[in-house]
């Protein structure tokens, strides 16, 4: 593979757009030595239409995508409920893979996927711990910046989960399929608390339903939610620090993220309007601005590739030089791992230790 870009496959590019065509192509575009050379969709037809649109080989099956000789990274980009059997026959071929985040629909499918992967390299597409001002606020706190952290408080909202609704977008209000506000935004924005103070050795948590329907944007129509919309958790990090978070779903006045670090010495704040690992925030109690060395695509600050550009820079550097700079799918188990001792605490109003293991 150093002799030539990587190449990519993506399950799920289709000719008439998503998140595949308006994220990972432009990514992909940005990043030297790694590039799209095939494609897979559900249908015959959409494959030609996807070939001819983007000019590489489209194929009905990951394992036809798998097999061509010119991929060697296959990247699912699909809705979660589809992941594992698509991910299935790609980790079978032992070619490694991207999946999207969440990986799966639960913890327990979430670690039959990690035990599938066997030696192949994987990774999660949790692209906010390659922001360059997250690494940067990591490494401050690392430094000692604020001197010994006390307490991290993060307050977020989104304006799905309450909101009218895209007739498209209806799977992510249904708890079982995986795609709620508790995995997808909510675990996003907590995988990134925790890459900068530590992971939560266990939680006391309250959740809520609070609009247990909600319209459809094209007919009005009120369709159920059984997703969380309201996320209220606490516990400690290893040292001792206090982390406490409130995510809130339906937010008429927007999407929004707060995380606020107060140490023996000193505050950071880190604020942004969107969510905080796709778009820009701001950091307040650090200093000079951003140093350089963390950036490798300051052309694309603001826009919604900027972080997945850098995530696939990583991906690229692991696969040609065997390093682990991109999260895989042990780091994806553990974040499920989190989400369903969350899950547990607001069930039972009990304190739940996340990851017994890990505290023998």
């Amino acid at each position: 593979m150093p002799d030539r870009p990587i190449g990519v496959g993506i399950a799920g590019l289709s000719a008439t757009g998503g998140w595949a065509t308006a994220a990972h192509l432009p990514a992909l575009a940005a990043v030297d030595g790694i590039e799209l050379r095939a494609l897979a969709t559900g249908s015959p037809a959409s494959a030609r239409a996807a070939s001819a649109r983007y000019g590489v080989p489209g194929y009905t099956s990951v394992a036809h995508l798998a097999a061509d000789e010119n991929v060697d990274l296959v990247v699912v980009a699909v809705k979660v409920p589809a992941h594992r059997e698509l991910l299935l026959p790609a980790l079978y071929a032992g070619i490694p893979v991207l999946s999207e985040w969440p990986l799966a629909v639960d913890l327990a499918e979430a670690e039959e996927l990690q035990r599938a992967a066997g030696g192949t390299r994987t990774f999660i597409g949790l692209q906010g711990r390659a922001s360059p001002v997250f690494r940067w606020v990591r490494d401050l706190v690392g430094q000692g910046h604020v001197g010994e952290v006390l307490s991290a408080t993060v307050v977020a909202s989104s304006t799905e989960w309450g909101t009218p609704v895209s007739p498209r977008a209806v799977y992510t209000l249904d708890r079982a399929l995986g795609a709620t506000m508790l995995t997808i935004a909510f675990g996003s924005a907590i995988d990134l608390v925790s890459m900068v103070v530590g992971e939560l050795r266990d939680v006391v948590a309250t959740t809520a339903t609070r609009r247990p329907r909600v319209p459809l944007t094209t007919t009005g129509q009120l369709v159920p939610m059984s997703a969380e919309d309201q996320i209220a958790i606490s516990g400690t990090v290893a040292g001792g620090a206090i982390l406490s978070a409130h995510h809130r779903g339906g937010a008429a006045s927007g999407a929004g993220f707060s995380l606020v670090i107060d140490g023996t010495d000193g505050r950071l704040e880190i604020t942004g309007a969107e969510f905080p690992h796709i778009g820009p925030v701001t950091v307040r109690g650090a200093g000079p601005a951003l140093p350089d060395g963390y950036d490798r695509y300051p052309h694309l600050a603001g826009t919604h590739i900027h972080t997945l550009a850098h995530a696939y820079a990583a991906i690229r550097d692991d696969l040609v030089h065997g390093t682990t700079l991109a999260p895989g799918f042990a780091h994806a188990v553990r974040r499920h791992q989190l989400l369903d001792a969350i899950t547990r605490s607001a069930r039972t109003g009990q304190r739940v230790v996340v990851n017994p293991q890990e505290q023998l």
